[in-house]
């Protein structure tokens, strides 16, 4: 397995970071997943200009034009022959020796680390859905930033996985805002409802697409959040990310989703988003 290492196209079990590293001691860094279908990126352009978003919001400098990470990242997915599958970059603010919480005045030499890994479709994902837990939602204030710090959505993740349940869809009181490792959504009436794109969630690049398609294929968009009990009434919930696309909700604590199916709006924006993926990266994506 190749991954990248700076501009270094290296075998995985060469590959070294620095103890010091700031993104190892305060997980002071940014990330990216940018999917790949028929060994081509889908929405690539949308992905990194959120990477150097997001590394502007916390004064981190990407040691890249774009221009060559992308010749980077794509020598990266052929060198490991992937045609369905993720590439995971991070970019942290680099090694700082000896530790200290005050970032320097002068720079210090981002580290870009990238590695690529075959993840097929997984259509049940799509087809039959999957169970979620309502979880308090207690991480920082600032989850538009696609950071390091992701010690509050791995806990919620987990307590998912242990009670038997795929995701968290996480809440500040009455308020839902996102899953632990998606955006999520409801039906009502006809309505897609979802958390506006403000600090309290990431906005998905999925979730860009699905509201574009959703709006071309006539259904009404509302980005002005939801509760806990328009969760509770709702007549379809999904949640969307890089790899699980539109994924159906059909129980949430134990509770069913209406009939416990996927529901016929959910069906059309995803086939939807689906036209989206051919339309970018070809027939062979879905083969």
């Amino acid at each position: 397995m190749k991954v990248l290492v700076n501009n270094q196209l290296i075998e995985r079990v060469e590959a070294k970071i620095d103890i010091e590293d700031r993104g190892y001691q305060f997980g002071d860094g940014v990330y990216e997943v940018v999917r790949a279908y028929n060994g081509q990126f889908f929405t690539y352009e949308e992905h990194i200009d959120r990477l150097y978003a997001s590394a502007n919001k916390i004064d981190l400098v990407i040691p890249f034009e774009k221009a060559e990470l992308r010749e980077l990242l794509e020598g990266l997915l052929k060198a490991n022959n992937i045609g369905t599958g993720n590439v995971y970059l991070q970019v942290t603010r680099g090694i700082q020796s000896p530790r200290n919480h005050v970032v320097p005045e002068l720079p210090l030499e981002g580290v870009l680390t990238a590695s690529a890994s075959e993840v097929p479709r997984d259509t049940t994902l799509f087809e039959q859905g999957r169970k979620a837990i309502l979880e308090e939602d207690v991480r920082w204030l600032r989850c538009d930033i696609k950071s390091l710090n992701l010690l509050g959505n791995t806990m919620a993740k987990n307590k998912a996985h242990r009670a038997g349940a795929f995701e968290a869809i996480l809440h500040r009181g009455e308020e839902v805002t996102e899953g632990s490792a998606t955006n999520a959504y409801i039906i009502k009436d006809g309505t897609l409802m979802t958390h506006a794109a403000d600090n309290l969630i990431l906005s998905g690049i999925t979730r860009q697409v699905i509201l574009k398609v959703a709006r071309d294929i006539g259904v009404p968009v509302a980005e002005t959040g939801f509760t806990l009990t328009d969760l509770a009434t709702a007549d379809e919930v999904f949640i969307s990310s890089t790899t699980i696309e539109v994924t159906p909700i059909i129980e949430i604590d134990g509770k069913q989703v209406r009939d416990g199916k996927r529901g016929p709006i959910t069906k059309k924006i995803h086939d939807a988003f689906t036209a989206e993926v051919l339309k970018q990266c070809g027939e062979l994506a879905f083969s």
